[in-house]
Protein backbone atom coordinates (compact mmCIF):
# COMPACT_ATOMS: atom_id res chain seq x y z
CA UNK A 1 0.00 0.00 0.00
CA UNK A 2 1.55 3.12 -1.22
CA UNK A 3 1.14 5.99 1.44
CA UNK A 4 2.10 9.93 0.89
CA UNK A 5 2.05 12.67 3.09
CA UNK A 6 2.70 16.30 2.75
CA UNK A 7 3.60 18.93 5.23
CA UNK A 8 5.11 22.53 4.51
CA UNK A 9 1.87 24.25 3.47
CA UNK A 10 0.74 27.94 5.18
CA UNK A 11 0.61 31.71 4.89
CA UNK A 12 2.97 33.64 2.75
CA UNK A 13 2.84 37.17 1.33
CA UNK A 14 3.30 37.98 -2.14
CA UNK A 15 7.15 36.97 -3.57
CA UNK A 16 7.71 34.97 -0.56
CA UNK A 17 9.02 31.08 -0.44
CA UNK A 18 7.51 27.74 0.63
CA UNK A 19 8.47 24.09 0.66
CA UNK A 20 5.95 21.59 0.56
CA UNK A 21 7.33 17.93 1.34
CA UNK A 22 5.71 14.45 0.38
CA UNK A 23 7.24 11.79 2.32
CA UNK A 24 6.24 8.55 0.75
CA UNK A 25 5.86 5.06 1.91
CA UNK A 26 4.99 1.77 -0.28
CA UNK A 27 6.61 2.63 -3.67
CA UNK A 28 7.63 -0.67 -5.10
CA UNK A 29 8.16 -0.10 -8.26
CA UNK A 30 11.33 1.42 -10.03
CA UNK A 31 9.09 3.10 -12.69
CA UNK A 32 6.91 5.48 -10.83
CA UNK A 33 5.71 9.07 -10.84
CA UNK A 34 5.14 11.53 -8.03
CA UNK A 35 3.33 14.81 -8.56
CA UNK A 36 2.10 17.78 -7.71
CA UNK A 37 -1.30 19.09 -8.04
CA UNK A 38 -3.36 22.00 -7.10
CA UNK A 39 -7.33 23.05 -6.75
CA UNK A 40 -8.41 26.17 -5.70
CA UNK A 41 -11.93 26.64 -4.69
CA UNK A 42 -14.23 26.05 -7.34
CA UNK A 43 -11.42 24.95 -10.10
CA UNK A 44 -9.98 21.94 -11.59
CA UNK A 45 -7.51 19.94 -9.71
CA UNK A 46 -4.03 20.71 -12.15
CA UNK A 47 -1.01 19.67 -11.97
CA UNK A 48 1.54 21.36 -11.92
CA UNK A 49 4.86 19.52 -11.40
CA UNK A 50 6.26 15.72 -11.51
CA UNK A 51 9.25 13.50 -11.10
CA UNK A 52 9.78 10.51 -12.64
CA UNK A 53 11.25 7.96 -10.05
CA UNK A 54 13.65 5.95 -12.95
CA UNK A 55 15.72 8.45 -14.02
CA UNK A 56 14.51 11.98 -12.26
CA UNK A 57 12.82 13.55 -15.13
CA UNK A 58 11.18 16.41 -14.04
CA UNK A 59 7.70 18.73 -15.66
CA UNK A 60 6.43 21.81 -15.11
CA UNK A 61 3.01 23.06 -15.23
CA UNK A 62 3.73 26.71 -17.43
CA UNK A 63 2.50 28.90 -14.86
CA UNK A 64 5.13 27.48 -12.01
CA UNK A 65 8.15 27.12 -14.60
CA UNK A 66 11.25 29.08 -13.40
CA UNK A 67 9.64 30.00 -9.70
CA UNK A 68 9.00 25.89 -8.39
CA UNK A 69 11.28 23.29 -8.48
CA UNK A 70 10.68 19.58 -7.63
CA UNK A 71 13.46 17.51 -5.92
CA UNK A 72 13.66 14.17 -4.58
CA UNK A 73 15.50 12.49 -1.66
CA UNK A 74 15.86 8.91 -2.61
CA UNK A 75 17.27 7.93 1.00
CA UNK A 76 14.25 9.85 2.63
CA UNK A 77 11.92 8.81 0.08
CA UNK A 78 10.40 12.12 -0.21
CA UNK A 79 9.83 14.43 -2.58
CA UNK A 80 10.15 18.45 -2.40
CA UNK A 81 8.42 21.33 -3.78
CA UNK A 82 10.46 24.35 -3.97
CA UNK A 83 7.97 27.73 -4.35
CA UNK A 84 9.49 31.08 -4.79
CA UNK A 85 7.82 34.04 -5.96
CA UNK A 86 4.81 33.06 -4.69
CA UNK A 87 1.74 34.88 -6.27
CA UNK A 88 -2.04 35.02 -5.01
CA UNK A 89 -3.04 32.67 -7.89
CA UNK A 90 -1.06 30.23 -6.00
CA UNK A 91 -3.07 29.73 -3.46
CA UNK A 92 -4.86 26.85 -3.44
CA UNK A 93 -4.78 23.40 -1.74
CA UNK A 94 -1.84 21.05 -2.89
CA UNK A 95 -1.83 17.37 -3.19
CA UNK A 96 0.50 14.88 -3.44
CA UNK A 97 -0.13 11.98 -6.18
CA UNK A 98 1.60 8.57 -6.44
CA UNK A 99 1.39 6.21 -9.31
CA UNK A 100 3.47 3.08 -10.11
CA UNK A 101 4.51 3.89 -13.90
CA UNK A 102 5.85 6.73 -15.57
CA UNK A 103 3.47 8.98 -16.29
CA UNK A 104 4.43 12.43 -15.71
CA UNK A 105 4.84 13.62 -19.25
CA UNK A 106 0.88 12.67 -19.97
CA UNK A 107 -0.35 12.12 -16.78
CA UNK A 108 -3.78 14.04 -15.38
CA UNK A 109 -5.79 13.30 -12.32
CA UNK A 110 -7.59 10.24 -13.32
CA UNK A 111 -4.15 8.54 -13.76
CA UNK A 112 -2.32 9.14 -9.98
CA UNK A 113 -3.56 5.90 -8.07
CA UNK A 114 -2.41 7.06 -4.57
CA UNK A 115 -2.90 10.89 -2.88
CA UNK A 116 -2.14 12.92 0.15
CA UNK A 117 -4.21 14.58 2.60
CA UNK A 118 -3.16 18.07 1.03
CA UNK A 119 -1.65 21.15 2.09
CA UNK A 120 -2.86 24.66 2.26
CA UNK A 121 -1.00 27.19 0.25
CA UNK A 122 -2.05 30.86 1.24
CA UNK A 123 -0.60 33.61 -0.45
CA UNK A 124 -1.20 37.00 0.46
CA UNK A 125 -0.75 40.47 -1.54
Amino acid sequence: QVQAVESGGGLVQSGGSLRLSCATSGITSAYYSIAWFRQAPGKERQLISCISGSDGSTYYRDSVKGRFTISKDNAKNTVYLQMNNLKPEDTAGYYCAVEEQDICEYGSRSDFTWWGQGTQVTVSS
